[in-house]
Order: C-alpha cells, then structure tokens, then sequence
C-alpha cells in the first residue's frame, strides 16, 4: 500500500463518519482489558471503512498487527478503490496520546493515528499524525 491521498492531514483535520466512530468504540469496549486495533480506509480523506484487526500481542499495553492480515485488508481496499487514512488502537488504561511504543515502532507515518483511551468513564478519541519522533495533534471531524 503506498501513501495515501488524504487532504485532511494536511489540512491538520482527520475527518471520519460518525458510523465508523461507533463501530471503532464497539471493537475496543469488545477487546477490553486489551488494546484493540484495527486499520481505516475511504475516499475523499474521509475514514468511511473500519477494519478491525487482531491484535497479535493481546496486551493490555501493546498491539501488533498479523502481516498477513495487513496485506489481505490492503487488497481488500484496493478493491474498494478506497485510500489506506488511518490506523486506530485503543489505551485501555492510559491516556489518548502515543505511547513511546506506539512513536518508535510506527510504519505509516503518512496516515492518521487514533488511539481511544477507557482511563476515564467516557471514553476520549484522539487523532495524531506520527513522524519520526515529532507527534503531532489533528483535529478529529465527526460527519455523517
């Protein structure tokens, strides 16, 4: 999969339908105490389609996702004629920003990066872009 073509990130917006917000929230709640994680795609720089993944470490501090998995759902929004936009991963205990784990081992430094945190009663969602070592803020857009 190479670079995706989305503008939100570089309009420093990370825009994402607000089906594919309930569903990420659904996937992580399921995967507690562990992180979840999973990949998202769409077109116009919007995350239309969710992607859960397995999160091969099943830890509660750490995710890693199958190869395999990856290349088969890069197929798969190929198909789609979607773009590859973002990855999310949830925090089950600590807060909704990048872990130095989660900084040091990134691969896609050209998609947005959402972690979800349950350290509090209501959930938070957060966006970031990942590059190098820098981490960087974006604003999430929910639409419908």
């Amino acid at each position: 999969m190479e670079k995706t073509n989305d503008p939100g990130l570089i309009s420093g917006t990370f825009y994402i339908t607000n089906h594919v917000r309930q569903k990420l929230i659904s996937h992580c709640k399921r995967e507690l105490p562990y992180e979840a994680c999973g990949l998202l795609s769409g077109g116009n720089g919007i995350a239309e389609t969710i992607w859960p993944m397995e999160n091969v470490n099943r830890s509660s501090f750490s995710f890693s996702m199958d190869l395999d998995q990856i290349r088969h759902v890069f197929e798969l929004i190929d198909r789609r004629n979607e773009d590859f936009i973002g990855i999310y991963h949830s925090h089950p205990t600590d807060s909704a920003y990048p872990s130095e784990g989660d900084i040091t081992l990134n691969n896609y430094p050209e998609v947005g990066h959402l972690i979800i945190s349950f350290a509090n009663s209501t959930p938070e969602l957060k966006c970031f872009q990942l590059t190098g070592k820098k981490v960087f803020p974006i604003q999430l857009k929910f639409v419908n």
